[in-house]
């Protein structure tokens, strides 16, 4: 594997090759894992980090003259966030039923790679289907929990799922009373989806985005656990919730912008 100043000098070479400008960049660290064969690397800052990806086409020329099978450019800003978000949630969960969270949280605080150990639960959850509805299902595999799916009806024909009654918009904004009620008729004590907030302790019940909670990236989601677009959505819902991701740092802007253009 080559080196960090030669893998600079590699980006730098490409970039110039096929007529992008010779804008400085810094990369602060690479970090290869052999296993996966995934090389990591991470740059300075999130402006460094979009003159190495160079709208996908030099970091893919880069994966195909080192002949690795994926290589994903990360900003230490970027890190640094998601490292802050998991110590508040470390904390927030200290001396609750979620503190079988802590091995996942402490292995995504030496992230990149993701190797999350094995966890168990005894804790119940009602999963909602909203728009990361696969990784949510992922999720709570993940967590090795028992699980009731429910959602929209027909917003996710290929899922399986028990269908309730709501509007479109529940997709992306999840009505937090209606999902109490439900957890409490079948007896869970977790609600997944896709919140506005990580955390947030109602009652006796615990509602919890683990996509915000561990604060993971929509095109990381999409590779951990696939994506399946609903079919039915509120269009303004839509817009405000990717506006959401890309303040929050879970999907850079243009792509953001590029999944309004194909779902609208």
């Amino acid at each position: 594997m080559l080196t960090l100043k030669e893998i600079a000098e590699t980006v730098r070479r490409i970039r110039i090759e096929n007529g992008f400008p010779d804008t400085p960049f810094r990369i602060d660290e690479i970090r290869y894992y052999e296993e996966g064969d995934k090389l990591f690397i991470i740059a300075h800052d999130r402006t460094d980090k979009s003159v190495i990806i160079g709208n996908s086409f030099v970091i893919g020329k880069l994966k195909e003259e080192l002949g690795v099978r994926q290589v994903t450019v990360y900003s230490n800003l970027d890190l640094e966030i998601k490292r802050r978000k998991l110590e508040k949630n470390a904390e927030g969960i200290r001396g609750t039923p979620l503190e079988f969270l802590r091995p996942i949280i402490e292995a995504e605080m030496r992230f990149p790679p993701r190797q999350w150990p094995e966890v168990k639960t005894d804790m119940t959850s009602l999963v909602f289907l909203s728009f990361n509805a696969k990784a949510l299902l992922g999720f709570a595999k993940s967590f090795g929990m028992e699980y009731k799916a429910v959602g929209i009806k027909y917003a996710f024909p290929k899922l399986s799922y028990e269908a309730v009654e709501g509007s479109p918009r529940e997709l992306f904004f999840p009505d937090e009373e209606k999902l109490l009620k439900l957890a409490k008729e079948i007896g869970a004590e977790i609600i997944m989806s896709d919140f506005p907030f990580d955390l947030k302790f109602r009652r006796d019940t615990v509602l919890l985005n683990p996509v915000r909670f561990f604060h993971i990236g929509f095109f990381e989601l999409k590779y951990l656990f696939g994506f399946e677009k609903p079919v039915i959505y509120d269009r303004k819902a839509l817009i405000k919730f990717i506006i959401d991701l890309v303040y929050e740092g879970l999907i850079e802007s243009t792509d953001g912008a590029n999944l309004i253009w194909r779902m609208l």
